[in-house]
């Protein structure tokens, strides 16, 4: 239930706070004084949208504070029982501690930024939006409009037959389902697409995969024609450093033998030579080994005209290939190769994967069309119980010949089920029955959705129902029924009406005046709670106008005597 209300620099309001109690509370004042203010102020900790407007005129941010004893702690803790594990269940997957008051906090800035805190933890605006709505209903006069909406009375009746177990099967299987009919469509279209450009795809795999290339070959084989287009050349030069190295009177190798040999004879009589001798040995070794490597080079060296040939033909076919495909390298080539070859596979696993895809999404159409069947069942039997109920109410209401039908048709599968739902409706006798939309009128709709508002909250386990000025257009008898109405709601939850009607102010335990005065520099809305002296006052102002007579107060005691006896 909503403990207390704290407002500070919103529209009209500096400075405003309110403690509340459980049962029934109501909340009078002046057409203008504020009362749709107060409403403006809780909508905010409901997650309504912010606007830099509701910051009071020369405040740098407004605060709006909702204090919620949680129902656990409530009078009916039964009753709330599935309440409560949903609030746990929330919290604690938003990281919050689940204490026994739930303060949600929303602080708007001049500038139009706001921020939304729980437990003086900062959350979402989502966040907080999904525990006010567990802890608080707010009916204000707009809100009848939605009767007219479809998803809305499906929503009632789910409310009434408590389908959330059924709504979360069936919209797993349908989460499935619908992601498994998307695949299997993209698969379709794909494949369709793909088969066109097959005889292509395996062309050019073909061509490729023909062509045997080797991802080192074109380096090697530049190489190899660089050599054969200088064969003569470098034969040449390897002849002139061979006989270099090697001629019987002048190479090289032998003067370096010679030479060895001349500082080995000294080492016999010079120590220190020796080691000289040893590095001599060694290049003599390696000059050997260099002029047997030349002269094999030398030996091997012939021109081959047809393995010219057949490295120019070679290079022009990858040098094409390459051309064709726009790269620059064989490696790339063998990528696109690999690619093609992908592609095809891929193009042949099509039949496999949309035969899978039928067989799973044919299954799942089962699944959900049993999921389905026992959504509907849930929902389809409460809705003679809600029309029912909504005759016996709307008759005590003063609409004695209103008969009402709630009408379930079929649609393909949606997220929210295979339902449709509507309301029809007749105030009249014999007459035919009708969508609301097209014969209720505004009185009508205000005690239907006051009815059904009754019986929301016996299934909803919703602690808090806040009423705003619901009774619009309605008086005498009706009004009296319209606050027994409330009052008896109020025995299982706590209601907050916004009303006009003396019959209904005086049926609170707890009364509010909202009114409106000017200060020097401003004009500033407050909220008082009244005494047994003063609710007499209000309620004779409520029954004649201002200063009202002693008729009026005598009229306003006895209703207070009645109602509070």
């Amino acid at each position: 239930m909503l403990k207390h209300l704290y407002i500070s620099q919103y529209a009209l309001i500096d400075t405003l706070e309110l403690d509340l109690t459980d049962g029934f509370s109501v909340i009078t004042g002046e057409t203008g004084a504020g009362k749709s203010i107060i409403m403006g102020a809780l909508a905010l900790v409901m997650g309504a949208r912010a606007d830099a407007k509701a910051v009071r005129d020369g405040a740098t941010k407004c605060v709006v504070e909702a204090t919620f004893v949680n129902a656990q702690c409530t009078m009916h803790n039964a009753q709330f029982s599935t309440l409560n594990s949903q609030l746990s269940t929330l919290f604690e997957e938003y990281g919050l501690d689940f204490e026994e008051e739930c303060v949600i906090r929303r602080e708007v800035t001049s500038a139009g930024k706001s921020r939304a805190f729980v437990n003086d933890t900062p959350v979402t605006l989502q966040q907080m939006r999904a525990i006010a709505s567990l802890l608080i209903d707010i009916h204000s006069q707009h809100e009848n409009l939605l009767l007219n909406n479809s998803d809305f009375q499906l929503k009632i009746v789910d409310i009434i037959a408590q389908s959330r177990v059924e709504k979360e099967a069936y919209r797993a299987v349908y989460d499935e389902w619908r992601m498994t009919t998307q695949k299997l469509a993209e698969v379709r279209e794909i494949a369709e697409k793909w088969a066109t450009e097959r005889d292509y795809a395996q062309f050019q795999f073909e061509q490729l995969n023909e062509a045997n290339l080797i991802a080192t070959e074109q380096d090697e084989l530049e190489a190899e024609l660089e050599t054969l287009n200088h064969v003569e050349e470098i034969k040449g030069d390897l002849s002139g450093a061979l006989s270099r190295l090697d001629d019987e009177q002048y190479g090289i190798v032998l003067q370096m033998r010679e030479v060895k040999q001349n500082v080995a004879h000294t080492a016999r009589y010079m120590k220190q030579a020796e080691a000289l001798t040893e590095r001599l040995e060694s290049l003599y070794v390696e000059l050997k080994d260099v002029s047997a490597e030349v002269a094999d080079m030398c030996g091997d060296m012939e021109f081959d005209p047809q393995r010219k040939a057949w490295i120019e033909e070679r290079l022009d076919a990858i040098y094409s290939l390459e051309q064709k495909h726009r790269v620059a390298s064989v490696p790339e080539l063998i990528a696109l190769r690999d690619e093609y070859e992908a592609k095809l596979q891929r193009i042949d696993s099509f039949d496999d994967e949309i035969a899978s895809l039928e067989k799973e999404l044919s299954a799942l159409s089962s699944q959900l069309s049993t999921e389905a069947k026992r959504l509907t069942d849930k929902r389809s039997g409460v809705c003679e119980k809600i029309a029912d109920y909504l005759v016996e109410r709307l008759q005590l209401l003063g609409i004695v010949n209103a008969r009402i039908e709630v009408r379930m048709s079929a649609k393909d599968y949606a997220l929210d089920g295979v339902d449709v739902v509507e309301f029809l409706f007749t105030a009249n006798k014999n007459a035919e029955l009708r969508p609301i939309a097209s014969i209720a009128s505004g009185g009508e709709i205000a005690r239907l959705m006051l009815a059904l508002k009754c019986l929301i909250a016996k299934s909803a386990e919703l602690p808090t129902i806040i009423f705003d000025e619901i009774d619009t257009g309605v008086s005498g008898d009706v009004a009296g029924r319209m606050a027994e109405m409330m009052d008896e709601m109020a025995r299982d939850i706590q209601v907050l009406t916004i009303s006009h009607l003396p019959q209904i102010a005086a049926r609170g335990v707890q009364h509010f005046k909202v009114f409106k005065y000017d200060t020097d520099d401003a004009t500033v809305t407050r909220v008082v709670e009244l005494s047994a002296s003063e609710r007499e006052l209000e309620i004779a102002e409520m029954l004649s106008g201002k200063n009202p007579s002693e008729a009026a107060i005598s009229a306003a005691r006895e209703l207070l005597s009645i109602h509070n006896s």
